[in-house]
């Protein structure tokens, strides 16, 4: 099977490698557009950064055409990447993809793999690619598949937001953050009002490949006395000294990050149907505004109370009655 990668950082390198091991034969897009060339692909999977959505399709189209046969694979974290190229290509080329397996690069920008997590996929068309799942387990992960997409990557997303953002306002580690009272009540928040956007929109929660979603939710629902002990030994145990991305992010210093499709996407989502999602809307601001101005950084760092403040004031402005005010870019 012929396979093309979009996206040769460590999620398209490591997908692209196990499926090479595999048997398959693996061809990563060039960088530049300019260089792309036709490619007779079975296999599509667009691995960059959300932001980058819209190049990646315009790579796809120069590869395999404007109405390509071969399924492209979306294994991106956020929201809203699928529509993107359902708006280009058609939704039945089109297959969501969630994949739990924590991937970093080492020095010399090879893929590291945690032993853990799978993938996971979801039709956004008609068509089911069913072949897709023998493919990726014959190249070792553990699969499982769904029927609702939008199930699939909001679940992912679900999971991708804990000790993200607030960790990369803080500037601190998971590790430290489920210590500080103020930060993880955040934390907390924060999840639950996930939770209400996705009951909301009708979206159900489904558990992932060795990643429990629905377990989360559930004890986020608890009385916060309860869920704080019980989420704090799950993520100190989980992500401990493991910097989250939009840390990684931050301390890199570079002006883009995914909290417009992570914690941005909650909060547009809620605004939508009508629920109210302070936390992720000050986090998702916050940092969008931290990485275009790195010198704002200095109010938060390892200041949970200065974070709490602008929650609070969010709160104060979208009080029933009121109107959101959506995160601003300076």
């Amino acid at each position: 099977m012929k396979v093309y990668v979009v996206g040769a950082g460590a999620v398209g390198r490591y997908l692209g490698e196990l499926l090479r091991a595999s048997g398959n034969d693996i061809s990563y897009a060039p960088r530049e557009l300019a260089a792309v060339e036709p490619y007779a692909a079975d296999l599509a999977i667009v691995a960059v950064k959300a932001y980058d959505t819209d190049g990646a399709i315009e790579t796809l189209r120069r590869a395999l055409g404007a109405s390509p046969s071969a399924a492209i694979v979306t294994p991106q974290n956020g929201v809203g990447n699928e529509e993107k190229l359902a708006a280009a290509f058609g939704a039945d080329p089109i297959v969501a993809c969630a994949l739990t397996v924590p991937v970093e690069t080492d020095r010399n920008g090879q893929p590291l793999a945690a032993n853990a997590g799978g993938i996971a996929f979801a039709p956004v068309g008609n068509s089911a690619h069913n072949w897709l799942m023998p493919t990726f387990s014959a190249a070792g992960l553990a699969v499982t598949s769904a029927a609702d997409y939008r199930s699939l990557k909001w679940s992912k997303l679900a999971l991708n937001v804990v000790a993200n953002a607030s960790c990369a306002i803080l500037n601190v580690l998971p590790e430290r953050l489920v210590h500080s009272g103020d930060a993880f009540e955040l934390e907390l928040r924060s999840i639950r009002e996930v939770r209400a956007v996705m009951r909301a929109l009708g979206i159900a929660a489904i558990d992932l490949p060795r990643s429990p979603v629905r377990a989360l939710q559930g004890v986020a629902a608890l009385p916060a006395p309860l869920a704080r002990a019980i989420l704090a030994n799950r993520i100190a145990g989980a992500r401990g000294r493991k910097p989250p991305s939009l840390l990684l992010d931050l301390r890199a210093m570079r002006n883009r990050t995914e909290v417009d499709y992570l914690n941005g996407a909650v909060a547009r989502a809620a605004r939508t149907a009508g629920v109210r999602a302070p936390v992720n809307t000050v986090f998702a601001r916050i940092v969008s505004d931290i990485a275009h101005m790195p010198q704002l950084w200095a109010k938060y760092r390892e200041r949970p109370d200065a974070l709490a403040a602008e929650v609070e004031a969010e709160v104060a402005r979208t009080k029933p009655g009121g109107t959101y005010a959506a995160p601003q870019r300076p």
